[in-house]
């Protein structure tokens, strides 16, 4: 190769990679806000990351050939954690990382790969939207959108994880919502468009961070399952997702080394549920006294707090936890409950992972606004799901367990198998509302008391273990134990630990 090869080499590789050039990157630094390249290197394993598309350019205008370098997403292959995975990062000091021809090109290749090898996906979202006027026109239509018919179609062969690091609009919206995983960073917006064109839209001014900030995404939407502070805890989570996770649909998710320490809070277990059957609780507190010392990682938990998802481990081995929490409205389940638990449940079944549910349920949220949030539809998309689950499903009942809510909670051979601790009571409402509907009467009221134990009779463990409808009571202390032999027999032998995936196409926001 020739001396002037070899320069010619060196500075389109230099133009490559010096971005949006050292102003841009200057402010950023300024920010406290990490570039494209930054993020990735943080991301991925010292030395692993080898780029695809580093000489991609805008392809529609050569007007803009020489201020889009990599056409404004870096793409390439790096290692997290020792394992392969395919990243698309948007690089926004390169005309805002507009969706372009090109650009698209890249990350479809990306998807396809990640897709056919197995490899993780992780998308690093901060967009503008559309690159105008590339788009602008029928000629811009026909030739920039639209002409991959599988862009936005989500199968779950592989895990996708994605976070929200700035301004996101148009496609890197939308690829943050298809992911299984999904982190915002504080200061960030996900959005159909900007603030500047829904204002223009609805004539009338539009706050970003109200429109679709951290709070928005982490409160009301659930589309945010974690929020972080910096880019940094963000890449982090990331990286700790992908560690529950298999690579792809087609092995067992991998198995980490037991902190020694693990199950320590087992003795004193029964402590954390309060004596009276009213008082609340947080069950987060029994999450963790059960399952790995510091496995436990939550998936929306700001969101629908009624309901606790997230992933963690027991014995090493990965499992989803669902569980009800009193500490939220009694735990009462709402429709946004209903849409966590269900999109947690399709991921748990999609990638393998066997689903541990504890059960403290006074049943479903009922009303006027109930019916109007269409809670029939969403009580019985949760029920689909679960029944739709062939990974290996375990139920505790903890405490209360009523009406449709105990079906749903794994009750009536909705889960593989169901164990109930001694406080457990199982019934179809609560005995209190029951005394009301049949007698009319109030605690407090002459004959409460006596209406009230005929109401409560047989609702005790010991009545739905004398039909076989629980298969096991056990002692809160004995839980660990338990579900990790129960795992141990309904582990998938005969497929390698890999489930049917009956909902690998199930919407990943909905």
């Amino acid at each position: 190769m020739s001396a002037e090869t070899d320069d010619r080499y060196e500075t389109r590789k230099a133009k490559a990679m010096a971005m949006g050039g050292p102003e841009k990157l200057a402010r950023r630094r300024a920010a406290g806000v990490l570039n494209a390249r930054e993020r990735v290197d943080r991301l991925v394993d010292a030395g692993t990351f080898i780029e695809s598309g580093l000489f991609g350019t805008s392809g529609s205008r050569p007007e803009d050939h020489d201020r889009s370098p990599t056409d404004g997403k870096v793409a390439g292959f790096g290692k997290i954690d020792g394992r392969e995975c395919a990243v698309v990062a948007n690089d926004f000091t390169v005309m805002g990382a507009s969706s372009g021809a090109t650009n698209g090109r890249k990350i479809g290749h990306m998807k396809r790969v990640a897709t056919s090898r197995g490899l993780p996906m992780v998308f690093l979202g901060e967009s503008s939207g559309a690159r105008m006027p590339d788009h602008m026109g029928a000629r811009g239509m026909g030739a920039l959108l639209g002409n991959d018919p599988t862009q936005y179609a989500r199968m779950r062969e592989t895990p996708w994880a994605s976070a929200t690091l700035g301004l996101s609009y148009g496609s890197s919206s939308w690829y943050a919502v298809l992911s299984d995983f999904c982190v915002l960073r504080k200061g960030a917006v996900l959005a159909v468009s900007s603030a500047q064109l829904a204002s223009l839209a609805i004539k009338e001014d539009v706050d970003p961070e109200v429109m679709g900030g951290w709070q928005v995404h982490a409160e009301v939407t659930g589309f945010a399952d974690h929020v972080a502070e910096t880019d940094e805890e963000a890449l982090a989570a990331i990286a700790r997702f992908l560690s529950y996770m298999p690579s792809h649909h087609n092995e067992a998710p991998p198995v980490h080394p037991v902190p020694a320490d693990s199950g320590s809070a087992m003795a004193g277990i029964a402590k954390l549920l309060p004596e009276r059957r009213t008082q609340v609780y947080d069950v987060r507190t029994i999450v963790r006294a059960i399952v790995d010392t510091g496995s436990f990682f939550e998936l929306k938990p700001r969101f629908a707090k009624v309901a606790v998802t997230g992933l963690a481990r027991l014995d090493g081995r990965t499992v989803g936890i669902v569980a009800n929490n009193p500490l939220a409205r009694g735990g009462a389940m709402d429709t946004d409950a209903c849409e966590k638990i269900t999109s947690f449940l399709v991921l748990c079944d999609s990638f393998n992972i066997p689903i541990v549910m504890l059960v403290d349920n006074p049943g479903f949220s009922i009303g006027v606004e109930a019916e109007r949030r269409r809670a029939p539809g969403k009580i019985m998309n949760f029920m689909q799901a679960l029944q739709l689950c062939t990974v290996p499903k375990i139920s505790v009942i903890i405490r209360k367990s009523y009406g449709q809510a105990y079906l749903n909670m794994g009750g009536g051979r909705n889960s593989d198998e169901v164990a109930a601790w001694p406080t457990a009571e199982v019934s179809f409402m609560d005995p209190t509302f029951a005394v009301k509907i049949v007698h009319g009467l109030s605690p407090g009221e002459a004959g409460f008391d006596e209406a009230f134990a005929q109401m409560n009779k047989d609702s005790e463990a010991w009545g739905i273990a004398a039909i076989y409808a629980v298969q096991s009571v056990i002692q809160p202390h004995e839980t660990r134990d338990y579900l990790i032999r129960m795992l141990e027999v309904h582990r998938q032998r005969l497929t390698n630990g890999v489930g049917q995936h009956l909902m690998r196409a199930w919407p990943t926001s909905f």
